[in-house]
């Protein structure tokens, strides 16, 4: 009865031509027996339920059952739910904690029924039980979702297509498992690890990324992606996932944080695992455990090569879970990162490590508590290494781990979840935090100078292809006058905290403050300076540096800006229905003072495109000004809420992002 056991394990969404449930919930099955009638209390069948490739009992890969009078969900179990005759209706039931994965059921001599076991976060004796039904469908049902990019300052929502449920994926998902080193290693052992899901979500880890194995995604942080795509390519992950399958199991080119995060989330959620993908702005890539992010600077603001970066946004996914292996109180949401960073026990994977033990400072717990501590918390040291070779301190307040974002559930507005991860900056509780962390640097900082203020300040038209001003303010909080010398410049900057091209410089030796005074000093950006320098991250680096001539200080402040993109107006033609082709209408307006030439419009979504990306070209050039306005087609097979997403692609304006939420009737 896959139809019916599929919709009420919840299921269905992968079809129901093939039987798919989850553990610790019973199923039904009929039996049609060849002679005799079923006697109750005469009768016997033996049940065997076996995974993986070695099934053992030791491992509790193999189960050996029979029939009971009723179903004990707290084990595998059988039991007869029809009258007696010549067919039985069984309901049978896994364990809540058996290992996922296929399954092979024999009853009795002959009969054989092979399925799909997943992990049941609807089950109270499963280890990722959640009991909250709109929490479920956000992070275990739903097939798409909002990443949150840009900047603290300014987040942008980008779309995703996380497509779990689309054809062939929950089969691409058992695969990743079934190519881990580990199991490859010692199969019986890891199908055992499946019945965990710290196991199973530190498996995905390493997974996503194939530093040390056959993984998904080859990450690359340059402008070169010779023999793959661009990151900012990818609107889902069904297309990443399917490539990954048909290459054979060769990885993907290429990945950048937020694209592993997102298909370590599609995978979760089709194994059952709730999941969800979180941003980091301003966060720390610490690489020696000594949670401080030492950076250099040169006499004009200009950051010095380091492998220790602060990413103006790094993404990663939390993964619900009970922690048993730890002390109570530590259940819940749990940090884990398939981005390639550093090596955990001699592997590129990160967690997962709850939430809570990141907020109390509890840096001896498993995964990885150092190093995720560190990206929301490190303290940064800057200083500037002079022409002559001295070095000096230099005065900074970026605070790492600002505005930790994921969507709310059942909307696309963002959710500030930073009170999970830290505790209001200067408490107490944050104090207490950070000497259970022997986070020294925190604790032992001095005020900073209060004497010179400096701050970035932006207007609110910083579009793509705009020239604008940015503004260096200078305060003088001192009962003296002061004479300074101000650096103020701008550079292309990626994400990930890598400076490119300049983009704009000033270099004032004689900035003269009276008491209480403030000097405002601007900065102009002109599109035709910074255009063809900005990356695809649309981000600058706004740095301005103030040297004090009466006390040889040095203050440092830094902003990144993100510039808008244009907006992709998305227009439904007709009335959404399942299984009915559907337009939209598409329209772009060119911001750039310039022509766009080889423009396409892409779109995908879950249920909606089939699994497919849709292109549509447009073959004359765009002016300046001009909209780009196609049609495109789709039918939706499944009806509810379903999200559209759409990418604009071009010569001089690329992966610009879009989408538009279609609610599909029956």
């Amino acid at each position: 009865f896959c139809e019916f056991n599929n919709r009420d394990h919840r299921t269905d969404l992968n079809g129901v031509d093939r039987l798919i449930v989850r553990r610790g919930q019973p199923f039904t099955v009929s039996l049609y027996l060849r002679s005799g009638l079923y006697q109750p209390g005469v009768n016997a069948l033996d049940c065997i339920a076996e995974t993986g490739p070695q099934p053992s009992e030791q491992y509790g890969t193999r189960a050996s059952f029979g029939l009971s009078a009723n179903i004990d969900t707290s084990r595998w179990s059988a039991a007869v739910t029809s009258p007696p005759g010549n067919m039985v209706a069984l309901s049978i039931c896994s364990a809540p904690d058996a290992p996922i994965g296929r399954y092979t059921l024999t009853l009795g001599q002959s009969a054989r029924i092979e399925f799909i076991l997943l992990f049941n976060p609807w089950c109270p004796g499963d280890a990722v039980y959640m009991d909250n039904e709109q929490s479920l469908a956000e992070y275990v049902l739903s097939q798409d979702g909002i990443i949150f990019r840009g900047s603290y300052k300014y987040p942008i929502p980008t779309p995703w297509n996380f497509g779990q449920f689309e054809n062939g994926i929950l089969d691409i998902c058992l695969r990743i498992l079934d190519m881990n080193p580990k199991c490859l290693k010692n199969p019986g052992k890891d199908c055992s690890g499946r019945r965990n899901p710290i196991y199973v979500s530190r498996v995905l880890s390493a997974m996503v990324n194939c530093n040390d194995d056959k993984g998904v995604l080859l990450g690359r942080w340059t402008d070169d992606y010779d023999g793959g795509v661009s990151p900012m390519f990818w609107r889902g992950s069904v297309e990443i996932l399917r490539n990954w399958e048909t290459q054979a199991c060769q990885p993907v080119r290429y990945g950048q944080c937020w694209v592993f995060a997102a298909v370590a989330c599609s995978v979760s959620r089709a194994l059952g695992i709730p999941c969800r993908v979180v941003t980091n702005y301003l966060s720390a890539h610490d690489t020696n455990s000594n949670l401080t992010i030492e950076r250099y600077i040169d006499e004009n603001g200009d950051l010095i090569k380091s492998r220790e970066m602060i990413w103006n946004y790094h993404c990663w996914v939390e993964s619900w879970m009970t922690r048993p292996d730890l002390k109570p109180d530590f259940n819940g949401w749990q940090a884990s990162d398939p981005t390639p960073q550093e090596k955990s026990e001699g592997v590129y994977c990160c967690g997962p490590i709850p939430l809570r033990a990141i907020k109390e400072g509890e840096l001896i717990f498993k995964y990885d508590a150092p190093f995720v501590f560190a990206e929301v918390n490190a303290d940064i040291i800057t200083f500037m290494k002079k022409k002559d070779g001295s070095t000096s301190t230099v005065t900074n307040n970026t605070i790492v781990g600002q505005k930790i974002s994921t969507k709310s559930v059942g909307s696309d507005a963002r959710e500030d979840i930073t009170h999970l991860y830290k505790f209001p900056e200067g408490s107490d509780e944050e104090r207490e935090a950070f000497k259970r962390a022997n986070h020294q640097n925190k604790l032992l900082k001095q005020q900073q100078n209060q004497g010179l203020h400096l701050t970035i300040k932006v207007t609110a038209d910083m579009r793509k292809g705009c020239d604008f001003d940015v503004f260096a303010v200078v305060t003088n909080n001192t009962q003296s006058e002061k004479k300074c010398r101000l650096v103020f410049g701008s550079c292309a900057l990626s994400y990930n905290g890598f400076m490119g091209a300049n983009c704009g410089f000033k270099d004032l030796l004689n900035v003269e403050l009276q008491p209480g005074g403030e000097r405002r000093v601007p900065l102009r950006l002109n599109y035709s300076k910074y255009g063809d320098n900005l990356t695809e991250d649309n981000l600058i680096r706004l740095a301005a540096l103030l040297l004090d001539y009466s006390t040889g200080e040095a203050t440092l402040a830094v902003r990144n800006i993100v510039l808008e993109n244009p907006e992709i107006k998305i227009r439904i033609l007709g009335e959404p229905k399942e299984n009915r082709k559907l337009a939209a209408e598409l329209t772009l307006k060119n911001p750039l003072p310039e022509p766009l030439e080889n423009c396409c419009f892409s779109i995908e979504g879950a249920n909606l495109t089939g699994g497919h990306t849709t292109r549509v070209d447009r073959r004359n050039p765009m002016g300046p000004g001009e909209d780009a306005k196609v049609k495109v087609y789709f039918t939706p097979t499944h009806s509810g809420l379903r999200k559209l997403v759409v990418d604009f692609d071009s010569t001089k304006l690329c992966h610009v992002k879009g989408y538009r939420n279609v609610i599909i009737g029956k």
